[in-house]
């Protein structure tokens, strides 16, 4: 008879096994998942500070996957269609959200943005900016005492002083070579790109490849931005590093990020971006991804930004032109520097 009293004890074990088991999605930490680019991640990128901070507001668990750049961010999530496991794309720019918007794979943002500033305004209900900077060619001071002053010195410069740039193809600095250069020659670009191929050292897929290149000493000249030499002058005490200033003007960047239809259904999704446009992500950039804030800051920015290059005018395409019209470009790129 005592069987009966161990059976029963068993049961009441077993279903207090099952209800624990149960119990548990229900104290699982919440996820985000971010695509975004390498340079962004990195040790010395804002995400590590970003994730942190977000992590600690959220008590949930933020992914972070990178790829090389920004256009292959685009390639990327349209390769993977409806499938993606990206719950927000940070990284694309201005001369990509035409193009990202007719896939039909990002969703209204929902986000209040009363508090971006970037140049020109800003009015698109899918798309939330979190930083711009200009396009610009950074010197060696030590290696290049005569810098060219426009794009036009630059094309028809000395051949042996090697730049190192990007593909426009795979990287939002790459294809903003490709509009500036577009921007300033029409349809004289094939030749332009034809004289200044002799002077291209190599194409990197993406930004922090060609960055390296260059503070290793491979070649005296980078396409970067205005602001790299910020990074120069606070994290390394040096003004070693330059921006050239182009009479012409300089190219505008403004990088933004996106909710993808799958991301829509994850309510972390518009707690990130609400954050991203606040003084817990705005903070860390610059001095992190070297870029301008794009919305509202708590930290006045460092007086080393005051001495960075202003461009004479800034040039820009729209999102609507660049998506009509990039396929040519590129191709025209392409044929030229294939030769």
């Amino acid at each position: 008879m005592k069987e009966a009293p161990m059976r029963i004890l068993l049961s009441l074990v077993s279903a207090l096994a099952i209800s624990a088991a149960v119990a548990v999605p229900a104290f699982a930490q919440e996820k985000l998942t971010i695509y975004t680019y390498e340079s962004f991640t990195a040790e010395w990128g804002p995400g590590p500070q970003v994730e942190k901070t977000f992590e600690a507001e959220c008590t949930c668990d933020l992914e972070f996957v990178s790829v090389a750049d920004g256009v292959a961010l685009l390639n990327r999530v349209r390769l993977e269609g409806a499938s993606t496991k990206a719950d927000i794309v940070l990284g694309l720019d201005t001369n990509l959200t035409a193009e990202a918007k007719a896939t039909g794979l990002f969703a209204p943002s929902g986000s209040d943005v009363v508090d971006i500033k970037v140049p020109g305004g800003w009015i698109d209900d899918v798309f939330v900016p979190f930083d711009y900077g200009y396009f610009a060619f950074v010197y060696d001071t030590e290696k290049l005492t005569n810098p060219p002053k426009s794009l036009k010195e630059l094309v028809e410069g000395n051949p042996e002083e090697k730049i190192v740039i990007q593909d426009p193809r795979t990287s939002t600095p790459g294809l903003g070579l490709l509009l500036w250069v577009k921007s300033v020659y029409g349809d004289e670009a094939p030749a332009a790109w034809a004289k200044l191929r002799k002077r291209v050292l190599t194409v990197t897929p993406g930004w922090s490849e060609s960055y390296g290149l260059f503070t290793k000493g491979e070649a005296p000249m980078v396409l970067s931005y205005t602001t790299s030499p910020a990074y120069h002058v606070i994290a390394e005490n040096t003004q070693k590093y330059q921006a050239a200033a182009f009479e012409e003007g300089h190219y505008l960047q403004v990088e933004v990020a996106g909710i993808t239809t799958t991301g829509a259904k994850n309510p972390l999704s518009q707690k990130f971006m609400a954050f991203m446009t606040g003084p817990g992500f705005q903070d860390v950039i610059p001095e992190t991804n070297w870029m301008f804030p794009a919305g509202r800051t708590e930290k006045p920015l460092n007086p080393a930004f005051e001495a960075l290059v202003e461009p004479a005018k800034t040039l820009a395409f729209s999102p609507e032109e660049v998506a009509e019209n990039r396929k040519a470009w590129v191709d025209e790129w392409l044929a030229v520097m294939s030769e």
